[in-house]
């Protein structure tokens, strides 16, 4: 996961009442999400352009071109928002989405108007407005989110799992009391739904039971789960 997408977090409550936890994306990832839409518009411009100039088609190919630049301006983005992934190329390659303030799919008016409102983002210049609204905001909102009341976020995808039927059984590196037994059976039965980064956090913390004491990583927590599935009766 992107370091900014664990810098700020925005809760959203939905229409059921479910509390979310809304990552925004930062300036960094959405400038080249940016420049990668950019350059996609671009290519497929000049390949238009290369086609009405080989075909001859006079004014008429020039009017398509035109055409198609204002729908690659203006609705492309539109497009790919509305989408099922929510996002346009570029924001897929880095994990974004945009999302209505409560966590919802964006709907058409409102992408739309986070589109539309891009040419107030640009003032005064080179998106001035967007940068320094995104900078000084925790919900890293342009204006034009700010109008549609959306936001753009980092998709979080859940970490796979530890599987505890693969860890290998290990014999405690000392004799643990009836609290510790409790506590590190504790910890591999909330195993499977804590991400891997907070299991590393809570299997530092037992990390003595299994000779690894002040270190942690991904093979500190399977030796301390190795530790639990011993005390549980595997030996093999």
């Amino acid at each position: 996961m992107p370091g900014n997408a664990l810098d700020t977090v925005v809760t959203a409550e939905t229409p059921e009442g479910i509390l979310l936890e809304l990552r925004p994306a930062g300036l960094s990832a959405r400038f080249y999400a940016f420049l990668i839409d950019a350059l996609i518009r671009l290519g497929v411009t000049y390949s238009l352009f290369f086609v009405v100039t080989i075909a001859q088609m006079g004014g008429l190919g020039y009017a398509i071109l035109l055409i198609a630049m204002f729908l690659l301006e203006w609705f492309y983005p539109v497009f790919f928002e509305l989408s099922r992934t929510g996002s346009t190329p570029g924001k897929r390659v880095y994990g974004l989405r945009v999302v209505m303030d409560n966590g919802l799919p964006v709907t058409p008016g409102a992408s739309i108007t986070r589109n539309l409102l891009r040419v107030a983002d640009f003032l005064p210049a080179m998106f001035g407005f967007a940068i320094v609204s995104i900078l000084l905001r925790k919900d890293c909102k342009r204006l034009g989110d700010i109008a549609a009341s959306t936001l753009v976020v980092h998709d979080v995808r859940a970490a796979p799992k530890i599987e505890l039927q693969q860890v290998e059984p290990i014999a405690p590196a000392r004799p643990l009391s009836p609290a510790d037994q409790s506590a590190v059976i504790a910890l591999a039965a909330r195993a499977p739904t804590l991400t891997a980064e907070r299991l590393d956090e809570l299997a530092a913390l037992a990390a003595p039971v299994s000779g690894d004491d002040g270190r942690s990583g991904p093979e500190v927590t399977r030796r301390v789960l190795g530790v639990a599935m011993w005390l549980l009766g595997r030996r093999q």
